[in-house]
């Protein structure tokens, strides 16, 4: 009887050591599945600035084109450029308050 009950203590403790083993290894991925996620952020934070600054610049060169478009295009050029105003316009609302 002895026998038997050493052998489950004996087996319990080798399945115990395994559980722990488990969990240090998962415990070891979920960190380092934690730190990929905010380089991956980082990563995210950094295209959406460069998204936003080649859209900034993608505008201005189609104003830039706007201004420098033949008498046709003369009319669309001054939709264009009354739209900026107006953007300067609330601008200088907001700086105002």
């Amino acid at each position: 009887m002895e026998v038997e009950q050493k052998d489950i203590v004996v087996t319990l403790k080798d399945k115990i050591k395994k559980l722990l083993s488990l969990y240090n290894d998962l415990k070891a991925e979920n960190a380092k599945l934690k730190k990929q996620t905010e380089e991956y952020k980082i990563q995210k934070k950094d295209k959406e600035a460069e998204l936003d600054f080649l859209k900034n610049k993608y505008n201005k060169l189609k104003l830039a084109k706007s201004l420098l478009a033949s008498a046709d295009d003369s009319h669309d050029a001054k939709i264009k450029i009354n739209r900026i105003v107006r953007e300067i316009d609330k601008c200088i609302a907001l700086l105002n308050r």
